[in-house]
């Protein structure tokens, strides 16, 4: 029987880049149990942890949570065959991320870190502010757009997970994220805001396929850590890092606007994130990892690793783009 959901709406599937994501797409342009078969198990734990194949893979699994795709069969989002093989992407780059993460069990320690700026400012809003030409801001807004687009999502999946003081300051800082009951100030609304005004295309998902492996990772990150309960820690740790970070990098980056003169919604969006990151901050770190770490102390070792890894996929980010920029070169896979 023909399922009536499969309709020609949703991003389209994107290019795979690889022997996992090629077998993703091919699947998935079919039906669940149809007999394309998905890249046998085990095939990951021959793939860079951090790779593009691998990362593309593991957004595509992802993405069946969120929108779907154009003529997707949604049953794909269950399907037991598929939910196997995504088992075995997570356990490649959860096994990497704990190797590549600082071992400790101080939330406030691991913050902290994150607030340490390197003596070369080598951080993406630091370039775009200090040297940053209009292509650059294009660029990193294509990027960013596989996650501002749907800013607040994969944080929301953990709200059910928590209780207390940590459940109703999440529910609050997501209202915020959400436009407080207004969609016209949703942030993913006000980042398509931006996008408008750098001549960029606003449709959800149009950029994931010059989006680099890197940006992949930083979105699968909160993905995987929203969906798996076990890693409830891990995502208030995420969380916790993004607002720490995010009020000093989005007045840098709002300078930046400034300076190419990319137009009023273009610095609003990183404007209104100086102010509303700063105060989610302090309500972040007292209520929501303070009110988690108080009803489940055990998970405080999840936290700070959520925090650690953020950074880490954060550097590598910065890395694939900073050598590129300098070299007057783009940092997607393929020019705009």
């Amino acid at each position: 029987m023909e399922n009536a959901d499969v309709r020609p709406t949703g991003p389209a599937l994107p290019t795979g880049r690889g022997a996992l994501s090629y077998g993703v797409v091919r699947a998935l342009r079919g039906r669940p149990g149809s007999g394309t078969p998905l890249p046998p198990r085990g095939t990951a734990d021959d793939a860079a942890p951090y790779g593009e194949d691998l990362h593309l893979a593991l957004y595509l699994c992802y993405e069946l949570h969120y929108r779907g795709f154009c003529g997707v069969d949604p049953a794909w989002e269950w399907d037991p065959a598929l939910l196997a093989f995504r088992a075995d992407l997570e356990r490649r780059f959860l096994d990497a991320l704990r190797t590549d993460t600082k071992r400790r069990t101080d939330v406030d320690e691991a913050l902290a870190d994150l607030l340490v700026e390197s003596p070369d400012g080598a951080s993406a809003s630091h370039y775009l502010r200090d040297e940053g030409e209009l292509w650059h801001l294009r660029e990193y807004a294509a990027q960013r757009s596989v996650y501002h687009l749907k800013e607040a999502d994969p944080h929301a999946w953990v709200i059910p997970r928590l209780r207390g003081r940590a459940k109703a300051a999440m529910a609050a800082a997501e209202f915020d994220e959400f436009g407080a009951g207004h969609a016209d100030r949703m942030h993913s609304r006000l980042f398509a805001g931006l996008m408008t005004d750098l001549g960029l295309d606003t449709t959800y998902g149009r950029y994931v396929d010059v989006a680099s492996g890197e940006m992949l990772a930083c979105v699968n990150l909160m993905s995987m850590f929203g969906l798996h309960r076990a890693l409830r820690g891990a995502l208030i740790g995420h969380f916790a890092a993004v607002e720490v970070v995010a009020s000093p990098a989005s007045r840098r980056l709002a300078e930046a606007m400034r300076r190419v003169e990319a137009g009023d919604a273009a610095v609003h969006f990183y404007a209104e994130h100086v102010a509303d990151d700063a105060a989610h901050e302090q309500l972040v770190r007292r209520e929501v990892v303070g009110g988690l770490l108080e009803e489940e102390p055990w998970l405080e070792t999840d936290v700070a690793f959520g925090a650690d890894a953020t950074g880490v996929l954060d550097a590598r980010l910065a890395e694939k783009l900073l050598p590129a920029w300098r070299d007057g070169l783009s940092g997607l896979r393929t020019p705009l």
